[in-house]
């Protein structure tokens, strides 16, 4: 499933590549990802010049210039930017640009493909309902958030009402560099240790996206990124020695949730 770092990368690729471009025609073969019937998707697409891609946690937002086009990729697929008549095999929406060349939506499961007209961006409910995205806050902004909470820090980071970006792929190394077990509970939190809370969520993204993000991910070209399993510390590495201590990395299970981590630096 994509993370900050995939979302925060295809931004960059669709800024990059599809910016001043103008929608000519679309076809739609998933009517039920859209959040609009198939023809005022269509219409509502057609004629207008994309602007500059934003994203919202795991939503891309494309200006358009009446309008934005939302795409959430759900568990996974892919975008990509491809000429006409070489469309992927497999796809959900066809954006065909003036120009000769196409963006190909796909996606495995739950991804949606919207359009939200000039004016109500802020009623798009699914978006709207998300925290701040993980690389936005500040350090005082992200102790803000956690002051006076409860619960589980792992089960508050995972949820996108809290803090949008940061999912299962991602969350077993964060916590690791900070040091702190995932079933502590955030009152238990010392000033010190959130404050290295938000460096290592900062630190985990940043080296992600210096590579392109995950490997099992395509970019808009078609590429693959480049942060692989060799750059995990302990994310999916039971039985390995731990990074830092050597310790063997435990599989735990953590309320509804399973999670790696080194049973000496992470003390509960």
């Amino acid at each position: 499933m994509p993370e900050l770092p995939e979302i925060f990368c295809r931004a960059r690729e669709m800024n990059e590549y599809l910016t001043g471009r103008t929608i000519a025609s679309v076809e739609v073969k998933q009517p039920k990802c859209l959040n609009v019937p198939v023809e005022t998707f269509m219409e509502g697409l057609r004629g207008n010049t994309l602007g500059p891609t934003t994203y919202h946690g795991k939503w891309l937002l494309t200006e358009l210039t009446q309008g934005h086009l939302l795409v959430n990729l759900g568990m996974g697929g892919e975008l990509l930017l491809v000429d006409h008549d070489v469309m992927p095999e497999k796809w959900r929406v066809r954006i065909d640009f003036c120009d000769g060349k196409t963006f190909a939506v796909n996606f495995w499961w739950f991804g949606s493909t919207h359009y939200v007209a000039p004016g109500a961006l802020a009623q798009h409910q699914q978006s709207a309902k998300l925290g701040p995205n993980a690389l936005d806050l500040t350090a005082d902004q992200f102790q803000a958030i956690l002051a006076g909470r409860r619960g589980r820090i792992k089960s508050f980071l995972l949820d996108q009402s809290n803090l949008a970006g940061i999912g299962n792929a991602y969350i077993h190394d964060i916590l690791f560099r900070a040091g702190i077990h995932p079933s502590r509970s955030i009152s238990t939190l010392g000033d010190r240790e959130r404050h290295e809370l938000f460096l290592s969520i900062r630190t985990e993204f940043e080296r992600s996206i210096e590579k392109g993000a995950a490997q099992y991910e395509l970019n808009l070209l078609g590429g693959r990124g480049e942060f692989g399993v060799a750059d995990l510390l302990v994310g999916y590495r039971e039985g390995k020695p731990c990074p830092t201590c050597a310790a063997e990395i435990l599989k735990v299970k953590t309320g509804s949730t399973t999670s790696y981590i080194c049973p000496k630096c992470q003390v509960l």
